[in-house]
């Protein structure tokens, strides 16, 4: 079956390279030139590629809207690159953030690590060596791949889920910032990765903490990294 990718920018020019570019792979792609339409649309994707800067609704507002129904990756293709840019675009429910003008080939790498990982967390591997984990008030359910607190559903996106996954099956391990961004972005780590991490830790905490400024889940491990208590 064909990945569905929903392409959102205003500019017709950028929608269309980006279609030939993933359509050549064998992607089904979809379009919207606003963020209301591809809220509308956003149900039906695998994967969706959101400019920000748009007409009705903009990019941020588009993925929090999206955030509520759908765990699909979401990755930003954006001309603002300032690193607040990019930390509102994960704080909003991004999984990655490109920045314009891009390269069609790291364009092309990303959108495959994002639907390969969506795909895996998906319940696509073979092999779950615990179908739930229980730990304190949170239950994770690896079939599903939902979590609950005191029997409440807690919505997260896919990175969210998968770093939950972790720090939860191996309680009190540490795992350096280094650690985690290999281990779960299957990609090399360089220095920047540590702001991506921690806006995601951050985003866990708020859904997760009752104070996240004192968390009782994920604890910190100043100068180490992060466990699960």
């Amino acid at each position: 079956m064909q990945n569905k990718i929903l392409v959102v920018d205003d500019n017709q020019e950028i929608r269309e390279v980006i279609r030939v570019l993933l359509g050549s792979e064998g992607y089904e792609i979809m379009e919207a030139s606003n963020g209301s339409d591809a809220i509308a649309l956003a149900k039906q994707a695998d994967l969706i590629i959101l400019d920000i800067m748009m007409p009705q609704t903009d990019g941020f507002q588009a993925c929090i809207r999206i955030r509520e129904f759908s765990n699909a990756p979401i990755l930003f293709l954006s001309a603002k690159g300032l690193d607040q840019d990019k930390a509102l675009g994960f704080s909003s429910g991004g999984d990655d953030y490109l920045t314009k003008p891009f390269s069609y080939n790291e364009l092309l790498a990303r959108v495959k690590a994002l639907l390969r990982r969506y795909q895996v967390y998906k319940g696509k591997r073979e092999e779950v060596e615990e179908p739930v984990l229980q730990r304190q008030d949170l239950k994770l359910d690896t079939n599903t791949h939902v979590v609950y607190q005191n029997g409440k559903l807690v919505n997260l996106t896919d990175l969210e889920y998968q770093i939950l996954y972790l720090l939860m099956k191996y309680p009190h391990k540490i795992y350096s910032i280094q650690n985690l961004y290999e281990s779960i972005w299957k990609e090399p780590y360089f220095y920047t990765a540590n702001n991506t991490v921690m806006v995601h830790i951050r985003n866990l905490r708020k859904k997760l903490e009752v104070d996240s400024d004192a968390p009782s889940y994920i604890k910190t491990v100043w100068g180490k990294g992060y466990r699960f208590e």
